[in-house]
């Protein structure tokens, strides 16, 4: 040791005087470093010694990153949203969701919206080329397995035939079908009583038949609100087989609240207008802020928990934003909802007509209460961090027809009228069906 020490010595000797002031000073500081303890003064002798017990979500709250996952939506009982007699009772078979092909429409973008694997999609257009030409006007359904895989896929590509397309394995098998029926016009019409469920169905029109009556008046007409008296006339044009109905189509109705008509006419692109060809959808935003924020965690309807390894799907989008910032409703619509929940902490909900509901989570603060009316572009909370979450953020939700979809790809409505050929043939549409909407 000491000959070790004597070398050392030598070495340092050696060397020049910076360099020697330079190598003494870092040691000085090494041994300082190494042997300080901070001096924490302790009134008592013996330690103290604190339990924290923590919730199962507060828990969770404290897992990483990459936990995220587990934000999810409200999925208590007191935390759905509210249903009333025009869900209940005019609702199509559970699970299916149908979609009327629009200018610009492909088979992927449509399916590519609702989070439908990009493999199934392109099974489907493999086993059916005519699946790549969509027209508009026409009209598609789905329903998914347990796992969220495609089902079944059902196209209706005219009034006499309609193509199905059933999951056999990891392909689908198409089946045809073609109606050879008879279309006839059929003009219902009755006054409201008890409520316009009741009173549609008195005056001969199906669950189905009254669905696409609210969906094309949704806009217009708070159903929930019609009075007594209130009158209504709907023309139906309805496929007879056989003495028996088939199928229908609504090509137009009349409402008459309060003294004042309400009309909604089908056109050629299976969309519905007023009698001047204007539309009857009121326009959404794109983004729920006024800028743009970096997106934290994408909309993933199969995404695994990496803590549980089971599917946890991500039903919406996540902007990564400062605490504070104003969140505005994308479009016209009632509060449904705006309380605190769990796992959401702070949120507000949403439903613009009867078709399309939004969701907005983990805000600091609410601006707006149940019940109240918002427009489009309206502030309706502050951004913030509460429930289940991981950092500052927003997470929000689109949802069409009760069924979550990606909120940066859905294809929301937004206001346009016909103009050109499109209207001139419209508006002799109009000419030809308004009469037939009588009272009389």
């Amino acid at each position: 040791m000491q000959q070790i020490a004597r070398s050392v010595a030598l070495a340092f000797d050696n060397l020049s005087r910076p360099h020697r002031v330079m190598l003494g000073s870092l040691t000085v500081l090494t041994l300082a470093v190494a042997v300080w303890r901070p001096y924490v003064y302790h009134p008592q002798a013996t330690p103290v010694i604190k339990t924290i017990e923590l919730e199962k979500n507060e828990i969770r709250s404290l897992l990483p990153e990459a936990s995220e996952p587990l934000d999810q939506s409200p999925d208590a009982e007191d935390d759905t949203i509210p249903q009333d007699e025009l869900d209940d009772k005019t609702a199509g078979e559970t699970g299916v969701h149908e979609y009327v092909v629009s200018t610009g429409d492909t088979l992927s973008s449509i399916l590519n919206q609702y989070g439908i694997d990009m493999g199934d999609i392109s099974q489907l257009a493999a086993v059916d080329k005519d699946l790549r030409n969509l027209k508009i006007g026409q009209q598609i359904s789905w329903t998914l397995n347990d796992a969220g895989e495609l089902q079944r896929l059902t196209w209706e590509m005219s009034r006499r035939e309609t193509r199905t397309y059933d999951r056999s394995g990891s392909t689908f098998r198409l089946s045809s079908e073609m109606q050879q029926g008879e279309w006839v016009n059929n003009v219902l019409k009755g006054t409201v009583g008890n409520s316009f469920v009741s009173s549609a169905k008195a005056a001969g029109l199906t669950s189905a038949e009254i669905s696409s009556v609210i969906k094309a008046m949704q806009w217009q007409m708070d159903f929930r609100k019609l009075k007594k008296g209130d009158e209504f006339s709907v023309l139906m044009s309805r496929e007879m087989l056989d003495g028996k109905r088939e199928q229908s189509q609504l090509v137009g109705v009349r409402l008459r609240s309060s003294g004042k008509d309400y009309y909604a006419i089908r056109a050629q692109d299976g969309k519905f207008y007023d009698r001047s060809g204007s539309g009857l959808a009121k326009g959404f935003m794109r983004f729920p802020t006024a800028k743009q924020f970096r997106i934290s965690s994408n909309f993933n309807p199969r995404r695994l928990n990496p803590v549980t390894g089971r599917v946890a799907p991500h039903k919406g989008v996540d902007f990564a934003m400062p605490q504070g910032t104003p969140v505005l409703a994308v479009g016209d619509g009632e509060v449904v909802m705006a309380k605190r929940s769990g796992a959401a902490g702070y949120f507000v909900a949403i439903r613009h007509g009867r078709t399309y509901t939004t969701r907005y989570m983990h805000l600091k603060k609410l601006l707006v209460k149940p019940g109240q009316k918002v427009k489009r572009g309206d502030r309706i909370a502050l951004s913030g961090n509460t429930g289940r979450s991981t950092g500052p953020h927003l997470h929000y939700e689109v949802w069409i027809n009760q069924q979550a979809v990606n909120p940066l790809t859905a294809k929301l409505p937004r206001t346009e009228g016909l103009t050109g050929t499109d209207r001139n043939q419209y508006l002799a549409q109009v000419r030809e069906v308004t009469p037939q909407l009588s009272f009389n």
